[in-house]
């Protein structure tokens, strides 16, 4: 009886041995098409977002950066996604117009939503440090400085990103802040991620760059003294990046930028017009004074 059945199933098999051959080969190719959708799909990216606004005396700036959760040494490797130059000048130029801070800074935030994942947005930091032009108009009204600042800090609230400050940063800052840029640009920190430093060679991490920064109402100096040692405390920064110390030298030259050197000498010449002594025309005989 057991003979007649395995007889009857083998030709049953023998039947649709095509049938069963295509069923598994449908099988394999739906097991090949799901593993290759698999694969192309992107895995989601434990990465963060933040926002920059350089406040400076001339124009301001918005920067967005993106960095991964995880830091290298203790800090982060960051990557600019994108920047947005703000139309029109610097916002100490606001002082007395206050009420035009929002829609000088719409545009530029607008981008910024558009670039930033709507999920991060309420995870992304925004911060906004003013540079020379804010500090000169803290020199000669601080009540007009903090009124642009509070100003600033209204406006950037209203946008819904986690608002973290605006203020005006010190010439020792601006300073450090330029330094760590050019040297982060020039692959001085990390090795980490070496497409990232297309201006220079990353091989020797020893060494670092001095940073002269021309503003346009300051000018800032930062290096790395040979001998370690800053004979003025009042200069001196401590850093620590990518698990490295670094003793630094900065200093900051307020009203040495080229906006201010240029308004100098525009006060200098206007003078010398007032001067009737200055004037000499053209081909005036030297006699005639």
């Amino acid at each position: 009886m057991e003979d007649v059945k395995d007889s009857r199933l083998k030709k049953f098999c023998a039947k649709n041995k095509v049938v069963i051959l295509g069923f598994v080969c449908v099988i394999a190719v739906i097991a090949l098409i799901a593993v290759g959708l698999t694969q192309n799909q992107s895995l989601p990216q434990n990465v963060k977002y933040g926002i920059v606004l350089d406040g400076g005396s001339s124009h301001t700036t918005l920067y967005i950066y993106m960095w991964p959760a995880e830091k290298e040494n203790d800090t982060g490797v960051v990557t600019q996604l994108g920047e947005c130059l703000v139309q029109g000048p610097g916002i100490s130029k606001f002082a007395h117009k206050t009420h035009e801070l929002k829609t000088y800074l719409n545009a530029c935030m607008q981008k910024a939503k558009e670039i930033i994942p709507v999920v991060q947005y309420t995870q992304t930091p925004v911060y906004l440090g003013a540079t020379a032009g804010m500090r000169l108009l803290r020199l000669e009204n601080e009540n007009l400085a903090d009124e642009v600042l509070e100003k600033l800090t209204e406006v950037l609230r209203s946008f819904p990103f986690d608002f973290q400050g605006a203020r005006i940063i010190s010439g020792k800052e601006e300073g450090a802040y330029g330094w760590i840029t050019i040297n982060y640009l020039l692959g001085k920190f990390t090795k980490k991620l070496r497409w990232l430093y297309p201006l220079g060679n990353e091989t020797n991490n020893e060494e670092t760059y001095g940073a002269l920064d021309l503003g346009g109402a300051s000018t800032q100096i930062t290096f790395v003294p040979q001998n370690q040692t800053i004979e003025s405390p009042n200069n001196a920064l401590y850093f620590r990046l990518y698990g490295k110390d670094y003793n630094v030298y900065t200093h900051s030259f307020l009203c040495y930028g080229k906006d201010q050197a240029l308004l100098k000498k525009l006060i200098k010449d206007s003078e010398a017009i007032a001067n009737p002594r200055h004037w000499k025309l053209s081909g005036m005989p030297e006699k005639y004074p």
